[in-house]
């Protein structure tokens, strides 16, 4: 079975308690967050003291997307707001092998995200040290955006990848995921659903979530 990892980012902030306390009552494994600095990506979203409130309402797993230059000045703060998991931008680390030390060494998972236009290849030296490859399947910085086709072709790269190194690395795909693509994104070899949209704008969101959850 999938794992489902909604995204907060597009849930309601005017009731984000509520929405949160849906996510932890639903079949979701992880919540997903997106953190945004304006700099990286075109957009801001939320930081530490957000997830330090997030993590009240929930024991459920928290991957932590870092959308933002110099993470490493962060690290221990994501790891002192609840995050399980940190996921950093190959893009945005030019050295990328001392982040995932500095993440694995707080004993955090370790993850690496990639943008649409950034070849698998690239993670050939680093993809035995990783727990999480999180393929953007839109252009990060904003929800609501529509899945990049070309995306199956890379899960399928990043799992021959995986499989020839022996890596235990989750392929996870974020953007654009629905009911609509999740069997074929599946099939094609991802093990982690990252849904915004979906969720948070369905009437059910916990049935979307069920639906997601069984296929």
């Amino acid at each position: 079975m999938p794992i489902i990892a909604p995204s907060i980012l597009t849930s309601d902030f005017l009731h984000l308690g509520r929405d949160c306390q849906m996510l932890d009552e639903s079949k979701a494994d992880w919540f997903h967050l997106d953190v945004m600095d304006g700099r990286f990506v075109p957009n801001i979203s939320f930081g530490m003291s957000i997830i330090k409130q997030i993590r009240k309402t929930s024991s459920k797993f928290f991957d932590i997307h870092l959308m933002i230059l110099e993470p490493e000045k962060y690290i221990d703060e994501f790891k002192d707001a609840g995050a399980n998991s940190v996921t950093v931008h190959l893009e945005a680390c030019p050295h990328l092998h001392r982040n995932i030390q500095q993440i694995k060494s707080m004993g955090m998972n370790a993850g690496v995200a990639i943008n649409p236009a950034t070849p698998v290849n690239l993670l050939m030296d680093i993809i035995a040290d990783i727990d999480l490859v999180n393929v953007m399947s839109v252009n990060p910085g904003f929800g609501a955006q529509k899945f990049i086709p070309h995306t199956f072709q890379k899960i399928k790269e990043l799992k021959s990848l995986i499989n020839s190194t022996g890596s235990s690395a989750k392929i996870e795909i974020d953007g654009g995921v629905s009911l609509k693509n999740a069997s074929k994104i599946l099939k094609a070899g991802a093990d982690v659903l990252v849904t915004g949209n979906a969720v948070f704008s369905s009437a059910n969101p916990k049935e979307t979530i069920k639906k997601l959850k069984e296929i």
